[in-house]
């Protein structure tokens, strides 16, 4: 009997072994396929670096007085920046891809619903950031830029580091890419039962005051950018309160159907 009882442990504890490092080398697979798929894409784009970077250059270089242009001050900045904001924009691109593997690897360990919830959150997530940076790229930057060099000194002349200019950018498009991210987080904490919409309602002069701090951390030092952010972020957040009641009706309606049928 005992002998019985060992070799039956000895069992399964071979085939927890055998399923963790099943999911990890699936885990490995997946990994693989998402630097494969960022290296295809960064691939074409390392070829038009420069003119990509011209692009992203364009917000500053329209406000920039005449005859004046960006500097490098550091001998591989001309080459290895261009390059720098490819690889950041082939991550950027590739971000449906980076997703698609990360829920074809959580999705079997899911009930149905979590699949059917989790699914349009990862959608609406990347959508939002992306919408985050486009509003970001056509309403904030020809703002903040505008006022930045409409207050320059006399006598002082705007060179500004393509280097230093590309960490500023790529700065900005984060924060308002996470900002953007408020509908989803409000979802998330009342689909997992953390909180409520009502208790998201009462705790709304504490969001709008916390928007303006994330402001005034994630962006430069004025009033116009820390605005720019701030109040997207209170009007995402009423957007998520009202998509959180909705999705707090359905889970009391499963729950009715679930007791009714037990």
């Amino acid at each position: 009997m005992g002998d019985r009882l060992n070799t039956r442990s000895t069992r399964d504890r071979n085939q927890e072994q055998q399923g963790l490092i099943g999911h990890l080398i699936e885990l490995r697979s997946r990994l693989l396929r998402i630097f494969l798929s960022i290296g295809l894409i960064f691939l074409p784009l390392a070829f038009f670096a420069n003119d990509l970077y011209a692009l992203l250059a364009m917000p500053l270089l329209a406000h920039m007085p005449q005859g004046t242009s960006m500097i490098a001050t550091e001998v591989a900045s001309p080459f290895l920046t261009p390059f720098k904001f490819a690889l950041v924009l082939a991550i950027f691109l590739g971000m449906p891809v980076i997703l698609y593997h990360f829920w074809a690897f959580i999705a079997p360990g899911l009930y149905v619903h979590e699949r059917k919830m989790m699914l349009p959150l990862l959608a609406g997530s990347t959508a939002l950031f992306y919408g985050g940076v486009i509003f970001a790229y056509y309403v904030v930057f020809p703002l903040i830029f505008g006022f930045f060099l409409s207050v320059v000194p006399q006598g002082v002349a705007v060179m500004t580091d393509i280097s230093k200019y590309l960490d500023f950018v790529l700065k900005i498009f984060f924060a308002f890419g996470l900002a953007f991210e408020v509908p989803i987080v409000t979802i998330v904490l009342v689909w997992a039962g953390a909180t409520t919409p009502e208790q998201l309602v009462a705790k709304r002069p504490y969001v709008i005051v916390g928007a303006f701090v994330l402001g005034m951390l994630f962006t430069p030092p004025d009033m116009i950018s820390q605005t720019l952010l701030a109040i997207p972020m209170w009007l995402l957040f009423e957007i998520g309160v009202v998509l959180s009641r909705m999705v707090a009706k359905r889970q009391a309606e499963r729950d009715t159907a679930e007791e009714e049928q037990s």
